[in-house]
Formats: structure tokens, sequence, C-alpha cells
């Protein structure tokens, strides 16, 4: 699986994706001994140079971190999320979707909620489950089922609870996206 970011895509292996994963202090201490050994065979501003990506990815991912919601705000959220009535939630999903950009449809008797179109990709999302205490593979395989009629280019589950083992690894191998507490949080604001 690449990482995307609009036309370029990274390899979730390369340095900088594990980095991007990291902690900020992790690219800031790369940075720092990067510039302290090769200010000893270069001039120092080519050394800066040189350590300048390193840089750039600790103040972004610094930047994602601070941004991120605390804990106990995902915690208010969430609670505040699970009172809503499911009409209600899905209001909700469907009005932040749209906000982002995508033609946003409601599915009926589906294991598909809503289908999201934008820039010609398509994406089936599954939120019918996402107050479940666990998530299982069987909700991801109808998901993926449902992607190949529907031709989607990929799929989204949304899981507040607790993602089983299995599930993570059919998720991974069907390239299915799993939303969990921090990001429904973070969506739906």
């Amino acid at each position: 699986m690449a990482l995307d970011f609009g036309a370029v895509k990274m390899n979730e292996n390369s340095l900088f994706a594990i980095l991007l994963r990291s902690q900020w202090w992790v690219s800031a201490l790369i940075a720092a001994a990067l510039i302290g050994l090769l200010r000893f065979v270069m001039p120092e501003i080519y050394a800066v140079a040189a350590a300048l990506p390193f840089v750039v990815v600790a103040l972004y991912v610094g930047w994602k971190a601070v941004r991120a919601p605390s804990s106990r705000r995902i915690e208010a959220s969430l609670a505040r999320l699970r009172a809503m009535p499911w009409n209600e939630f899905a209001g909700a999903v469907a009005d932040a979707y749209a906000h982002q950009g995508y033609a946003v449809q409601r599915l009926d008797g589906s294991p598909a909620d809503f289908v999201l179109t934008r820039s010609g990709r398509t994406t089936l999302v599954a939120c019918k489950r996402w107050k479940a205490g666990r998530v299982g593979v069987e909700p991801l395989r109808e998901l993926d089922a449902e992607r190949r009629p529907r031709q989607a280019d990929e799929c989204a589950c949304f899981a507040a609870g607790e993602i089983t083992a299995q599930a993570r690894a059919f998720a991974a191998e069907r390239n299915i996206r799993l939303l969990g507490a921090a990001e429904v949080v973070k969506l739906l604001g």
C-alpha cells in the first residue's frame, strides 16, 4: 500500500514514509546528527541543506501532532456521537464528506452506506457498525464484495471499537481504509 499525496505516491516502507508515521523528534534527531556529521566533510551550509528534508518532516509531523485531538476530546466527542440516532449520525457523515468536496449518495439495503465521488474516483463507505465494540472480518468482506459491482476505486469502514487482527489484515490486503475513533472525531469535528 502506498501513501497518496495527490499525484505523488510514496512507498509505505520508504524512509520518509516511516518518518511521517514516527514521532516528530525522530526526524529532528536525524537532522541534527546529519548536520553534526556532515559539517566535518563539507561546508555547514551544505550540511544544513542536506538535513533540510528531515527538518521539514519533523515540523510537519509536529504540526499534525499539535492539531490531533486529545484522548479526552476524542472520548467526549465519541460519547456525543454514540448518543446520536443513526439518521443524525449518517447525516453528519454525509455533510462532512460533502464539505470536503465529495458528491455523496446514500445507499439503502447495501453493506455500504455511502458512495463518494470526487475527481473521477469512487469510494464506498460503511459506517452502520461503527458503534460496535468489536469489528471483525465479515463486514469488511461484505463491503469488499460490494466494491466490484459498483466499480469503486476504494472502500472505507468506520469502526470506533476494537478492530480484530484478522480484520486489520483483511483490510490491508484488500486496501480498505479503517477509520478508527480518532479519524471519526477528526472527520466530524
